[in-house]
């Protein structure tokens, strides 16, 4: 299985086509929009490890928006004691979820992709007439 590591946000992911990650939030995005990462640091699979200095020219990974949002509240409070002071404060921190489509290497052959998603369509129930008549 081909992975490769990236730098996004200020942070480094190994990431797996078909994979699902929640990134710093990118901006100006909509969802379902297609994103290029071009930082890649390193690619390969369990034989061969093509390491960039600092990132490899030319390698690739395509992903796709799922959404931008925000995380959980995460609450801040601060006290001293015996002053009378306390203060409280929330902060919720904005993400991106990707998907992983395509890790390319840098001579443009792709190493590894991604199962298409089929949406599953709804199939209607056959009512008998002994379930009506009930």
């Amino acid at each position: 299985m081909s992975y490769a590591v990236i730098k996004t946000g200020g942070k480094q992911y190994k990431v797996k086509s078909g994979e699902i990650l929640k990134i710093e939030k990118l901006p100006d995005l909509k969802s379902d929009s297609k994103i290029e990462f071009k930082e890649i640091l390193a690619y390969g699979d369990n034989k061969v490890i093509e390491i960039g200095y600092p990132t490899v020219q030319g390698a690739k990974v395509e992903a796709n928006l799922i959404k931008n949002s925000k995380n959980r509240t995460v609450l801040i409070f601060k006290k001293r004691r015996r002053q009378n002071s306390r203060r409280k404060n929330g902060h919720r921190q904005e993400y991106s979820m990707i998907r992983i489509n395509k890790i390319f290497s840098k001579d443009g052959k792709v190493l590894s992709e991604a199962e298409k998603i089929s949406k599953p369509t709804l199939k209607k129930k056959e009512v008998t007439k002994k379930e009506v008549s009930k």
